[in-house]
């Protein structure tokens, strides 16, 4: 029981410590989002028709640069904490 305890205590002070933790938390929440979204959209590009294999393909694209961004806050969250 000692030991559960002492493991839970350093686990929330490891984590209380750090100011973005929540934001972090719902940055890789979003990005996992954004990562289906694009399989779903990589998946109706098997069955997609000629003209509406234009609007997918834009449809990819923004999803490509949506997950860029979140990315890059990712490592911005990241050399915030660890300078």
């Amino acid at each position: 029981m000692r030991t559960f305890l002492m493991y839970s205590l350093m686990m929330v002070a490891a984590t209380a410590f750090h100011d973005n933790t929540f934001a972090v938390f719902e940055l890789r929440e979003h990005l996992q989002m954004l990562y289906i979204n694009m399989w779903e959209l990589l998946h109706q590009l098997e069955y997609v028709t000629d003209e509406q294999r234009a609007v997918v393909y834009v449809e990819i694209e923004d999803i490509r640069q949506q997950i860029q961004d979140t990315i890059d806050q990712l490592l911005e969250h990241d050399r915030s904490q660890h300078p």
